[in-house]
């Protein structure tokens, strides 16, 4: 029983991920001191709430994560930390470690802080779920004790270490008191998002892989606020008081854009919805029962049509254009005026501008991108019809067609990769929305053709592939945020 204990406590993805850290940990230049002893911290709490949840697995079952996979806290916690300080690593490379103090370095060090605090606060929340379950006499349980006191420590040194960061510059009180309330906020943020993933979409995801979605949705949309933010302050002021870095490109402002739109398109909906109802424009869904799909259909699909329509043609271009100043001829804005969208064609013009500055080269990334979905979509869609083959396997088909994909980008293309990957994802939430809401007409083709590639471990709602891509989306928010 003590070997089985053993191999418990050290098994492949542990070690990986030990790996990894210990790795970059060696590499930290001095500067970098308190962020390395951090992560340090973090990663070791992260492993002791890790043993202290599989030693206690009644006090995660609230959370109904995906059964039969291992919690991955550790894998999920230390990941977007990691990436970000190996990416402060990069840039203090590229720059100098004299210039640790400038704005896009100093920018870059806060979203560190900022990811590391709401896995920091989602391993915060896991303790102390598992304190309040009562504890058993049984060895799992009393070594889910002494981990669960053992990671509080590390978690206060953590937090210590925040504290030294931010005291150690030359700032001053007010601006300190300003940035820990804005990761105390992203803190909450993640561990409210986190409980929102596992409630609403149950059986669908490990908990490592929600704190993983979670960490990353926060910190780009939390980017997104604090862009926003600090332009309104500039526009009010000479003087902001946020730190954003004013090097922001427009490929990062067109996807943020376009991901803020389609995550607030769901209220646009409902409210269209409600004000229809109010208005008796539509009809009350006890009355379109009993007069059929159909009918139902059409009118919930209009409107969804036309927020959608509105999302992505006024409200989300015209926050693009108060972010970021599209340099564009005079003469290029008289098509945009005559077709009373200024900004979608300012938009549209720069995005194809980038598109053709290497013509040769995207344009024939494009073209193998669309041969290799065209190629696997049919492949594994009749694999999953005809074959005897376990859908569960199919995953595995999903790695390398992602690997295929995203390889030749990172090495020939990483910019154009950017707006690729922000542009498919877009695509994809709009699909997702369209099956979940069964909007006609194709609300019921799109459900068909997707739960050929379903198994066991997919949710009532949530398609199974979608955490895959969320975890892509997290990764990548590290690039999108610079």
């Amino acid at each position: 029983m003590a070997e089985v204990a053993e191999l418990e406590l050290f098994n492949g993805e542990r070690a990986v991920v030990f790996l990894l850290v210990s790795r970059l940990l060696f590499s930290v230049p001095h500067p970098l001191f308190l962020e390395a002893a951090a992560l340090c911290f973090l990663s070791v709490a992260g492993l002791l709430v890790e043993i202290a949840a599989a030693g206690n697995l009644d006090a995660l079952c609230r959370f109904r994560t995906r059964p039969g996979a291992s919690s991955g806290i550790l894998l999920g916690a230390v990941t977007l930390p990691t990436v970000l300080l190996s990416r402060l690593i990069q840039t203090l490379r590229i720059l100098s470690v004299h210039d640790v103090g400038s704005e896009g370095i100093a920018y870059l060090n806060l979203q560190y802080w900022t990811v590391s605090t709401g896995c920091c606060g989602v391993l915060l929340f896991i303790i102390l779920i598992l304190r309040q379950t009562p504890n058993n006499i049984t060895s799992s349980q009393l070594r889910s004790s002494k981990a669960s006191k053992y990671s509080s420590l590390y978690i206060v040194l953590y937090v210590l270490m925040c504290c030294l960061a931010f005291a150690k510059r030359s700032y001053s009180g007010s601006y300190i008191s300003i940035n820990l309330l804005w990761l105390l906020f992203h803190g909450l943020a993640t561990v409210s998002l986190i409980q929102k993933l596992l409630q609403s979409f149950p059986s669908c995801a490990s908990m490592g892989e929600a704190l993983l979605v979670s960490s990353g949705l926060i910190l780009y949309f939390g980017d997104i606020l604090a862009h926003t933010l600090s332009q309104i302050s500039l526009s009010l002021s000479a003087s902001s008081t946020i730190v954003h870095s004013g090097t922001q490109n427009e490929v990062s402002t067109v996807i943020q854009g376009l991901l803020l739109g389609l995550v607030l398109l769901p209220v646009l909906y409902k409210s269209v919805l409600r004000i229809c109802l109010h208005f008796r424009i539509l009809k009350p869904p006890a009355v379109q029962l009993v007069e059929g799909s159909m009918n139902r259909g059409i009118g919930c699909s209009v409107a969804f049509y036309s927020s959608l329509s509105v999302m992505l043609t006024l409200i989300v271009p015209a926050w693009m254009y108060f972010v970021q100043d599209f340099h564009v001829y005079p003469a290029l804005w008289m098509p945009g005026y005559l077709l009373l969208f200024h900004s979608v064609a300012l938009v549209m013009l720069r995005v194809l501008n980038f598109v053709f500055t290497e013509p040769l080269k995207r344009l024939a990334l494009c073209t193998y991108w669309i041969s290799v979905i065209c190629a696997s979509v049919f492949r594994f869609y009749n694999i999953s019809k005809h074959s005897k083959t376990e859908r569960i396997l199919l995953r595995k088909y999903y790695h390398l067609v992602a690997v295929l994909m995203f390889t030749p980008a990172l090495l020939f293309q990483p910019p154009f990769l950017e707006l690729a990957f922000g542009a498919a994802l877009a695509v994809f939430l709009v699909l997702e929305m369209i099956r979940i809401w069964k909007i006609w007409p194709f609300g019921g083709m799109i459900h068909q053709f997707m739960n050929a590639f379903t198994d066991h471990r997919d949710s009532e709602i949530l398609i199974s592939f979608f955490p895959p891509i969320g975890l892509c989306a997290s990764s990548m928010d590290v690039i999108w945020v610079q």
